[in-house]
């Protein structure tokens, strides 16, 4: 069975900083886009940052040059750099991914770690 599972979420004060990690586990062939989004309280879900199959990092305008999105293929990790964090990125952290387990393409999505950015 494959999961995705989120860690390193938690409070953090204006301008500092946090990772995320995903870690995917499971029978997995192939990775498509991978990637995370963020939903905040009344708001929907939006893409933070994403792999593609290009392999360059696509990012949100609002995070460029403070977030960086980094994976690790032999571990199966995904992590997201978090700096200069602003209260306005205080949302619900996701972690996504187009995965082959078998001849079938499927989407996944993570539990989700809470990111608090207050001082």
């Amino acid at each position: 069975q494959v999961q995705l599972v989120e860690s390193g979420g938690g409070l953090v004060q204006p301008g500092g900083s946090l990772r995320l990690s995903c870690a995917v586990s499971g029978s997995i062939f192939s990775v498509k886009n991978i990637g995370w989004y963020r939903q905040a309280p009344g708001m929907q879900r939006e893409l933070v940052a994403l792999f593609t199959t290009g392999g360059t990092p696509n990012y949100a305008d609002s995070v460029k040059g403070r977030f960086t999105i980094s994976r690790d293929n032999a571990k199966n990790t995904l992590d997201l750099q978090m700096n200069s964090l602003k209260p306005e990125d205080t949302a619900v952290y996701y972690c996504n991914a187009d995965l082959r387990a078998g001849t079938i393409w499927y989407n996944y999505w993570g539990q989700g770690t809470q990111v608090t950015v207050s001082s």
